[in-house]
C-alpha cells in the first residue's frame, strides 16, 4: 500500500473527518489515479485510507477513517447499503430519488440517482472511476434493480484527468423515463438532460412553490430558467391563471411544454419563450410587465469561491430585475447553486438587489435542497444549493442607493 505523507499541520482537517487532502497538504508521496493510499500525518499516525488523483487540487478523497478498514468491493456494497437505507427513513413524494450523494454518504465523487426501476449514476472521481465495475455490481445488489445508466460527462471529470463517458454500464432500456413528484408527472431523458437528467433537489422547492401559489392565488408567474418546466407545472398545479417560462435552451423548452401536456393543463395558460433570461426580464421592465411571482433558479455562476465576485454581481443583476418586475406584495423564490456562494453571502446579494431596486420586503423562508442530497456535519461544502422566499413589500424605499457586496 502506498502512503502520502502530511505536511506538518496539515493534518487538522483530517483530523475533523474532512475527507478532502488538497496537492498543498502533501508533504511526500504519489500513486496511480484512483489508486488507495493510506494517509499518514506528519508524524507518520495513520489518518485515513483516500483514492488517489494525480491531476486534481484535491489530490486524495478519502474512503475510510477507519485503520482497520479494507477498501474493496464489500466496503463499497456496504457503503451503498447504508446511504439507501438512510434514504428510506425519508419522506420523499415522487418515485425519482438521490440515492448516493458522494462526500456526504462517504463515497466521494459517486452521485446515484433512481427514477423509479432506473438507476444512473455519475462517476466524478478518479477513484470511483477505478472501482466503476464493483460500484456498478453492488449497486444492482444493494437496489434489486437491473438497470444503471452512467452520465459521467461533468466538466468535474476533466479536473481528474477523466474523458466523458456515458452510455449503459447494466441492463439496457428507454432513456425517456416519467417523473412522478408530489400531485404532477414530468418526463426526462436520462441521456440528454443536465446532471443524470433531472434536478431531483429541487423537489422539495417545487412543492412549496404550488402550495404558495395556492394559498396566495397567484395569477402571473414568471419562471426563468426554467429547463423542462419543474417550477411551471407546480404553479399551474397551485391553480396560477399563467405562467411565463424562459430557457435559452430550445429542447428544454419542448420538454417544459410537454411536461404542461402530460398533465392536462390547456397550452393556453402558458407562455415558452427560447431566450435569454436577463435580456426578456429588461424588455419585460420596458413593456411594463409585472408578475405576482417569480422564480429565479439559474444555472451554477460560482463553480468555486474563486469565482464568487463575478457571480455576485450576476445574481445581483438578476434579482434587481425581479423585484422591479415583482407587484408589491408578490413573492421571489430565488436560488443559488454556486457552492462558492454560501448562504450568508446569497442573502446579502439578494439585499443588496433588492435595495438597487428601490424595494424591501421580508424573508418568509430559507430553502434548500431535498433531504436525500444530505449536507453532513463534516462536509458542509454538501450545502450547495440555498434559496429565500421573499415576499415583495408594498411601500417603496425613499432613496434607493446603489449597496456594496462585502463578505
Amino acid at each position: 500500500m502506498k502512503t502520502i505523507r502530511l505536511k506538518e499541520g496539515k493534518e487538522r482537517s483530517a483530523l475533523r473527518k474532512h475527507p478532502w487532502i488538497f496537492d498543498s497538504a502533501i508533504a511526500k508521496g504519489s500513486a496511480d489515479a484512483g489508486e488507495t493510499v493510506r494517509v499518514d500525518a506528519h508524524d507518520g499516525s495513520f489518518l485515513g485510507w483516500a483514492s488517489f488523483s494525480p491531476t486534481s487540487k484535491i489530490r486524495a478523497r478519502v474512503w475510510s477513517f477507519d485503520e482497520t478498514q479494507r477498501i474493496d468491493a464489500d466496503f463499497f456494497l456496504a457503503s451503498l447499503q447504508r446511504a439507501i437505507a438512510a434514504r428510506s427513513r425519508l419522506d420523499i413524494q415522487s418515485n425519482g430519488r438521490r440515492l448516493v450523494h458522494g462526500e456526504s454518504d462517504g463515497l466521494p465523487g459517486l452521485i446515484v440517482d433512481q427514477y423509479d426501476d432506473t438507476l444512473v449514476a455519475q462517476f466524478l472521481s478518479a477513484g470511483t472511476e477505478r472501482w466503476k465495475a464493483q460500484i456498478a455490481d453492488a449497486l444492482l445488489v444493494a437496489t434489486g434493480l437491473s438497470k444503471l445508466y452512467e452520465r459521467s460527462d461533468s466538466g468535474v471529470r476533466g479536473l481528474e484527468g477523466l474523458a466523458p463517458a456515458t452510455g449503459w454500464l447494466r441492463g439496457e432500456g428507454a432513456t425517456t423515463l416519467l417523473l412522478k413528484e408530489h400531485d404532477w408527472q414530468l418526463s426526462l431523458d436520462i441521456a440528454e438532460g443536465h446532471k443524470t437528467g433531472f434536478y431531483l433537489d429541487q423537489r422539495d422547492s417545487r412543492k412549496k412553490f404550488a402550495d404558495y401559489t395556492r394559498r396566495l392565488q397567484f395569477q402571473r408567474v414568471l419562471n426563468c430558467y426554467c429547463y423542462t418546466g419543474g417550477f411551471t407545472v407546480a404553479a399551474l398545479a397551485g391553480g396560477a391563471a399563467h405562467v411565463t417560462s424562459i430557457d435559452s435552451s430550445a429542447p428544454a423548452i419542448e420538454r417544459a411544454r410537454a411536461n404542461v401536456a402530460l398533465n392536462g393543463f390547456d397550452a393556453s395558460r402558458t407562455t415558452m419563450m427560447d431566450a435569454d433570461v436577463n435580456a426578456s426580464l429588461r424588455q419585460f421592465i420596458k413593456d411594463g410587465a409585472s408578475f405576482d411571482a417569480i422564480v429565479l433558479d439559474p444555472p451554477k455562476f460560482a463553480p468555486s469561491a474563486a469565482h464568487a465576485d463575478r457571480a455576485a454581481r450576476a445574481y445581483k443583476d438578476i434579482n434587481r430585475l425581479a423585484f422591479k418586475l415583482l407587484e408589491p406584495g408578490g413573492v421571489l423564490f430565488t436560488y443559488s447553486c454556486s457552492g462558492g456562494i454560501g448562504a450568508e453571502l446569497f442573502h446579502k446579494i439578494v439585499a443588496s438587489a433588492g435595495t438597487d431596486a428601490g424595494v424591501d420586503g421580508f424573508i418568509s423562508e430559507r430553502m434548500q435542497g431535498a433531504p436525500d442530497h444530505p449536507m453532513t456535519l463534516t462536509f458542509p461544502e454538501g450545502e450547495y444549493l440555498k434559496g429565500l422566499v421573499v415576499m415583495k413589500s408594498a411601500a417603496l424605499l425613499e432613496k434607493p442607493a446603489s449597496a456594496t457586496i462585502s463578505g
